[in-house]
C-alpha cells in the first residue's frame, strides 16, 4: 500500500484530506512531531477516522520534543485505535516496553525504525539494525538510509533476501534512492510512504502521492483500489438460516392454532432466495392440518432436508399421516450425502429408506422417513454437521415425554444455537450444557468445545409469534473482504451480536490486519483497505467462509493457515476440491494437508509488481453459490477478465447479488463485468 506521510497541518486539514482526497488516501502517517495537534485532537483523529492510520512522533534524528512527550502522544494514538505506531529504535528501553504492552492491549500494530540520515552504512550494521527493531517488539521493522548511488540502495533493498513478506518496511532516501520506494512494494514490504505533493515531501526522494499511485495502479485500470469512494451503503439479503428456521417453526405453529392466531406480520425483513421459497413451499404443506402428503419437495437446500426429516418423523405421530413421508429435491442435492443420518435417526426409532437408484453408501434425497419419532437419550456424533441435530431439536419438543441428546466432537455449533434461538420465539425451551478444556471455560471459544447437551422436555407447543430475520453475515462476507482487499465498503443492517458462524468474517479480516469500524449512530460497518498479513484460523465452526476466506489469503501476505477443510466435500460442490483447483488455476500456491488448508499470498501491490494477479480466463463456478461470489471477489485482482459457466446458481441464497455488486461499484463491474 501507499501511506501518505501528513505533517505541518491541523485536525480539521487532516481530517479533510483523509474525507475529500482524489486519488482518495487509503493508509496515512500522521508526523505528530510536526503536526500541530494536543492530546485531546490525537484523540478524536485516531478514533473518528476509517483509514488506517499510522502514528509517529519522532525525537531523534529530523524529529523534536522528548521522549516523554512522544511517548505521551503515542500512547493517546493507541488508547484511541492507531492502526500502528511507529517508535525509533532510539527510545528508551523502558518507554519501548510501556508501548509495547499498551499495543498488545489495544490490538495496535508497532512499528519500530531506524534512519540514518547521513550515510548507508555497512550490510552487516543494516542487518542488525533489522533484526534488533524485530528484537524490541517491531511487528514490523523499518530500515531507511541515505543513498548516493546505486550500490547504497541495492544495499539497503538486500534487506528482503531471506525477510518474511509483510514484516519489513527497507528503502533508500536521497534521489538516488528514488525508485526504491516503490521497488520496495514489489520485495514484499507491506507499505511503502508519499507525499501528499512534492512540496510536503517528508525527506529527500519521496514520491508525490498522485505519481505514485499512477505508476503503481495503471495495469489495474479500473479495479484501482482507490475505487469505493463515497459508496451508499449497502444492504444484505436475510440470513437464509434464520429463515428457513423461522418459516418451519411459523408453519408448526400455525398447524396446531390455526391461521387466525397468526400475527399479522408473521416474518419481517424477509426477502426471497431458492432455499427460502424452498421452505416456504414446505411451510404451506406441514401447516395445513388436513393435509397428509405422502412427499414433500425441498429444492437443493440441504439444511431443509435435513431439519425435516425429524420433523416429519415427528408428525407421524399424528393421527391420519402415513406410516411414511418421502422427501425429494433437486439441484445438487441428490447427489450429496446426508452423513450419518440413518445412524441418528435409528437412535429415534425412524427408519430412512432410499429411494430411487441409490447406491450403497450414506443415504441421499430422494428418500422415505419411517416413523414414528420417538423420545428418549441418545449420545451422537456430532462430526458431520448440526442440520439434522437442529431438526431434532425442532421436533423433539412435540413428543410426549422428555428427550436429551448429547453431541460430542460438535461441528457448526453456532447454527445448533441459531436454532434453540429460532425455538425459543415460538415458545419452545430448550436447555443446554457445553462443555470443555479450562481454556474452553475461561474464553467460551466454541472451537475449544468438546461436547453439548441437550435437554429436551416433551409436551410443548408452538405458538404464533412475530419473528424478524436478521441481515446475512454469509452474503456480507464477500462484501466485507472485496472492501478489505480492494477498496473501501459500507455494509448498513447487519446485527453484530448475532450468532450466525459467519460473522467469524469480522475476526478473520482483524486477524489479517484489516480496517473494521461501525458507526455508533447507524450501525452501519466500514471494511477498507489496510495493509494484510496472512493468518491462522479454524472455520470448522463456519465452513461456508472457506471460499470467500480463501480469495482474501490470496492477498495476504504470507501463509494463512484454514482448519476444517474436510468438511467441505458434501456442500454444494466438493467445495474442497473447488477451491483447491480454482486457486491452483489462478497461479496460487496453495494445498491442503488432512484438516488444513494451506493458501500462500501476497499483497495487491507485490502482485501487480511481479505480475502475479490472478489469472484471468474461464473458470467454472462448480454450480456453487459461494464459489460464484467468491470468483466473483478474486476477479477484482486478476490479470484478465474472469469469465464463468453459471451466475444463475447465487439464487439459492443471494439472488440480486449481482445487482448489489453493481451498487458497490460501477467500475468495478465494468472492470470485470464478464463474470456476470
Amino acid at each position: 500500500m501507499i501511506c501518505v506521510t501528513l505533517q505541518n497541518r491541523s485536525l480539521e486539514e487532516i481530517l479533510d484530506i483523509l474525507e475529500k482526497s482524489d486519488p482518495v488516501v487509503r493508509m496515512a502517517e500522521i508526523r505528530l512531531d510536526r503536526c500541530p495537534l494536543d492530546e485531546e485532537e490525537i484523540a478524536e483523529l485516531f478514533s473518528t477516522s476509517d483509514t488506517p492510520l499510522i502514528a509517529t512522533c519522532r525525537v531523534a534524528g529530523d524529529g523534536n520534543g522528548t521522549w516523554e512527550e512522544a511517548e505521551a502522544k503515542l500512547q493517546t494514538a493507541i488508547e484511541a485505535g492507531a492502526a500502528f505506531i511507529d517508535l525509533e529504535i532510539e527510545a528508551p528501553k523502558e518507554i519501548g516496553k510501556r508501548l509495547r504492552r499498551s499495543c498488545g492491549e489495544y490490538g495496535t500494530r508497532m512499528i519500530r525504525s531506524c534512519h540514518f540520515f547521513d550515510k548507508t552504512p555497512s550490510s552487516e550494521e543494516l542487518s542488525l539494525m533489522a533484526e534488533r527493531c524485530r528484537k524490541f517488539g517491531g511487528e514490523i521493522a523499518k530500515v531507511v538510509a541515505m543513498a548516493s548511488g546505486e550500490e547504497d540502495v541495492e544495499r539497503i533493498l538486500s534487506l528482503y533476501d531471506g525477510n518474511e513478506e509483510g514484516r519489513l518496511v527497507a528503502f533508500a532516501m536521497g534521489e538516488a534512492g528514488r525508485s526504491s520506494r516503490l521497488e520496495s512494494l514489489r520485495l514484499g514490504a507491506p507499505f511503502t510512504y508519499a507525499a501528499l505533493s512534492e512540496e510536503e515531501a517528508a525527506a529527500p526522494g519521496q514520491w508525490a502521492y498522485q505519481e505514485m499511485t499512477k505508476e503503481l495502479y495503471v495495469t489495474l485500470g479500473d479495479r484501482n483500489p482507490l475505487w469505493m469512494k463515497d459508496m451508499a451503503p449497502l444492504t444484505m439479503p436475510a440470513s437464509k438460516s434464520f429463515a428457513q428456521r423461522a418459516i418451519i417453526a411459523s408453519a408448526l405453529a400455525s398447524r396446531f392454532f390455526g391461521p387466525a392466531e397468526e400475527p399479522e406480520n408473521p416474518l419481517t425483513g424477509y426477502s426471497p432466495c431458492g432455499d427460502s421459497e424452498a421452505a416456504l413451499n414446505v411451510a404451506s404443506v406441514i401447516r395445513d392440518p388436513y393435509n397428509t402428503p405422502e412427499s414433500v419437495h425441498v429444492g437443493e437446500s440441504g439444511l431443509l432436508a435435513r431439519l425435516m426429516i425429524p420433523i416429519l418423523a415427528a408428525l407421524q405421530n399424528l393421527e391420519g399421516w402415513p406410516g411414511a413421508v418421502g422427501i425429494t429435491g433437486e439441484g445438487t442435492l441428490p447427489s450429496r450425502p446426508l452423513k450419518g443420518a440413518t445412524e441418528i435417526m435409528a437412535r429415534f426409532g425412524t427408519v430412512l429408506r432410499p429411494l430411487g437408484d441409490q447406491v450403497s453408501g450414506d443415504i441421499k434425497v430422494p428418500l422415505s422417513v419411517q416413523g414414528p419419532l420417538l423420545p428418549g437419550k441418545a449420545d451422537i456424533s456430532g462430526k458431520d454437521g448440526s442440520q439434522l441435530i437442529s431438526g431434532l431439536l425442532m421436533a423433539l419438543p412435540l413428543l410426549q415425554e422428555d428427550s436429551t441428546i448429547h453431541i460430542h466432537d460438535p461441528k457448526s455449533i453456532p447454527y445448533m444455537f441459531i436454532t434453540v434461538d429460532v425455538l425459543r420465539k415460538f415458545g419452545i425451551r430448550i436447555g443446554s450444557e457445553m462443555e470443555g478444556d479450562e481454556e474452553f471455560l475461561e474464553t467460551q471459544d466454541w472451537s475449544r468445545c468438546t461436547g453439548i447437551t441437550f435437554k429436551i422436555k416433551g409436551r410443548q407447543t408452538y405458538k404464533p409469534a412475530s419473528f424478524a430475520i436478521e441481515g446475512d453475515w454469509s452474503a456480507a462476507a464477500n462484501f466485507l473482504v472485496a472492501g478489505a482487499v480492494f477498496g473501501k465498503v459500507r455494509i448498513q443492517e447487519l446485527d453484530t451480536k448475532s450468532l450466525q458462524a459467519d460473522i467469524s468474517i469480522m475476526d478473520i479480516l482483524m486477524d489479517a490486519g484489516a480496517s473494521l469500524s461501525q458507526e455508533d449512530e447507524t450501525g452501519i460497518i466500514t471494511a477498507q483497505r489496510a495493509p494484510l498479513r496472512a493468518f491462522d484460523m479454524d472455520l470448522g465452526n463456519c465452513p461456508d467462509l472457506f471460499p470467500i476466506v480463501s480469495v482474501l489469503a490470496a492477498f495476504c501476505a504470507g501463509a494463512s493457515h484454514l482448519l476444517g477443510f474436510k468438511r467441505l466435500a458434501g456442500k454444494e460442490s466438493d467445495r474442497g476440491k473447488a477451491i483447491l483447483e480454482t486457486l491452483t488455476k489462478m497461479g496460487v500456491n496453495a494445498y491442503a494437508e488432512g484438516d488444513l488448508l494451506t493458501i500462500e499470498g501476497h499483497s495487491l501491490e507485490s502482485r501487480v509488481l511481479n505480475g502475479t494477479l490472478l489469472k484471468g480466463g474461464d473458470y467454472t463456478s462448480y454450480h456453487d453459490h459461494r464459489m460464484a461470489m467468491a470468483l466473483t471477489v478474486a476477479s477484482l485482482g486478476a490479470d484478465s477478465p474472469v469469465v464463468f459457466d453459471d451466475t444463475a446458481c447465487v439464487a439459492k441464497s443471494f439472488p440480486a447479488f449481482f445487482d448489489t455488486w453493481g451498487e458497490m461499484s460501477v467500475k468495478a463491474t465494468q472492470g470485470q463485468g464478464s463474470s456476470r
